[in-house]
């Protein structure tokens, strides 16, 4: 259940907070008072877009939070997403700035997506324009799946697996496909390219060696002249180490009497035995040095040969060789090109069967579940003001296999007696497809056991008897269902287990939106306000307590 709403410095927010309640929450106002907003924020803190106008002018930053009770039963889906609730809460909160935005699940930063993923277990959001979606044939079937995952399992992802391994086999079959002619040519090409490399009789890691080899000698003089200085210095007359033995006899005749003065003959001694070290290792570095031009020129030759493969096959000896075997695979493929072909042809028969075979346990589910769905929708559009309604699946197959398997399915309503169903995308108005989607929406969040519900202006498009129904809907639904909706007519509103009131004013010279619960008094005033208008009268009132009087009957009625 969705706690509290905070919001600072979004568009026409200073600061906000709202605590939610169980049951019916209903948000009401004017035109303009800043609606659609709180659904906006709603949005940024489960991790949508962040659009830059939304920041509040002047403002260095905007935050949105929320605060979720979670039952025991989403624990574990939540640690599966690597969410831990905290003492029975999860805060989802979102801070703006003008260049990048932060999203944080109980203060541990997360990704967008992970956010998304985390309110798909918690809420489940229904805009103005969602109902819309209907009118896309593809989103018919995305609806059956998601009411029948309990049975599809993971059927739908091996399904996706069969269809990814018969898609490349299909194409490594055309991409295969080549005339007699052009195989001799790529054969010749290949004898050509394995001959070289094999000729070259390459070492694994012999071109970091050689370049090793090839710096040293390109430095040959420098390096004999260096050491050969570095020996004089140290090592000769007059050297360091001369001058360390005679600081040695000094040192050794007066050691004894000073005790300090031991230690540091020793220190000496030590540095005397490291440079008589250092000597001996440098002479015979100089004695084992070699520096032929020939051994210069054969490995600038050795190394010219690598370098002109490593330039047509990759950047190293180890890549030159990879590249060897794969062209070696490729040269055996081509000299047995027909056997290559029929085991091909073989291996993409097999996986079509394999998808085959998945496709139709998916269909044989889809088509099962179809039924049952439709006939859901078909009670609950019942009680929705469809008279006489008829509404089904219908499917067909798609002209090739996709991930999603071979069905096409659409679909269909017809809202008249004697009238034959069509297309739903081609027969239903604004506000029918507005109440066909609540009746989904309901059926899927029963089936998905989400706890949230909110709905933006549901009632688009509906008013009278219809509207009755659609609060009515709303109103079962909250016995299960924490139902935040936002609506702009009476009937929905007076059967508000808890009614906000947002509305706009002016602060200094700013217009700032507010959002306030209201007391039962004020519930009737707010009735008014959206039964008549600008002008309230004694009768408007009267209507008004009515109306709530008559939802609370119905609602007391339930108990």
């Amino acid at each position: 259940m969705l706690q509290s709403l905070h919001v600072k410095n979004l568009a026409l927010i200073e600061e906000a907070e709202v605590e939610f309640e169980d049951g019916l929450n209903i948000l009401s106002g004017e035109t303009g008072a800043g609606k659609s907003i709180i659904i906006g924020s709603l949005n940024l803190a489960l991790g949508e877009k962040v659009p830059k106008e939304m920041l509040r002018e002047n403002a260095e930053y905007a935050l949105v939070e929320l605060v979720f009770s979670t039952p025991e039963e989403l624990e574990e889906p939540l640690k599966a997403l690597d969410v831990y609730p905290e003492e029975g809460q999860v805060i989802m909160s979102r801070r703006i700035t003008a260049t990048r935005s932060v999203g944080k699940i109980n203060s541990e930063t997360v990704s967008a997506s992970q956010m998304r993923q985390v309110a798909a277990l918690l809420i489940d959001i229904h805009g103005q324009h969602e109902h819309q979606s209907l009118l896309k044939k593809h989103r018919h079937l995305e609806i059956l799946d998601d009411y029948a995952r309990p049975w599809l399992g993971d059927k739908k992802e091996r399904m996706a697996k069969c269809y990814r391994s018969y898609r490349k086999l299909r194409q490594e079959l055309e991409e295969a496909a080549t005339d007699e002619a052009a195989r001799a040519r790529e054969i010749s090409f290949l004898e050509y390219e394995i001959g070289e490399i094999e000729d070259a009789a390459l070492v694994p890691g012999e071109d970091e060696a050689l370049e090793q080899e090839y710096r040293r000698l390109s430095h040959g003089k420098r390096i004999l002249e260096a050491t050969a200085q570095a020996y004089e210095l140290t090592g000769g007359m007059d050297g360091v180490s001369e001058q360390t033995g005679r600081a040695l006899q000094k040192l050794s005749a007066v050691s004894d009497f000073d005790p300090p003065l031991e230690q540091l003959l020793q220190q000496l001694l030590d540095i005397d035995g490291l440079l008589n070290d250092f000597n001996r290792e440098l002479s015979s570095y100089q004695e084992d040095a070699e520096f032929s031009q020939e051994e210069f020129y054969r490995v600038e030759q050795r190394l010219d040969q690598i370098n002109h493969l490593k330039s047509k096959y990759g950047a190293s000896v180890d890549e030159v060789i990879k590249a060897k075997e794969e062209k070696q695979k490729r040269y055996e493929l081509l000299v047995n090109y027909e056997q290559y072909m029929e085991d091909l042809k073989e291996r993409l028969r097999q996986a079509e069967e394999k998808l085959q075979k998945s496709s139709g346990e998916v269909s044989a589910i889809r088509k099962k579940y179809a039924a049952k769905l439709c006939g859901e929708i078909t009670k609950a559009l019942s009680e929705l003001n469809f008279l006489d309604v008829a509404f089904s699946m219908e499917f067909g197959a798609e002209k090739e296999y996709s991930a999603n398997g071979i069905d096409d399915a659409e679909f269909m309503i017809s809202t008249n007696p004697g009238e034959p169903k069509k297309p739903l995308g081609k027969v239903a108005s604004g506000g029918e497809l507005s109440r066909i989607m609540l009746a989904i929406k309901t059926i899927l969040a029963e089936n998905d056991k989400i706890g949230t519900m909110i709905f933006d202006e549901i009632d688009a498009g509906i008013s009278g008897r219809t509207a009755q129904m659609v609060a009515e809907k709303m109103n079962v639904i909250a016995r299960s269902h924490q139902v935040i909706c936002i609506t702009h007519l009476p009937q929905i509103a007076a059967m508000a287990d808890h009614h906000y009131l947002i509305e706009k004013n002016v602060v200094d010279g700013a217009t700032v939106t507010n959002i306030k619960p209201l007391k039962e008094e004020e519930k009737i005033t707010e009735l008014a306000r959206m039964t008549g208008g600008v002008k309230i009268t004694q009768a408007v009132r009267q209507s008004a307590a009515e109306m709530r009087t008559l939802a609370l009957s119905v609602k007391q009625g339930e108990n």
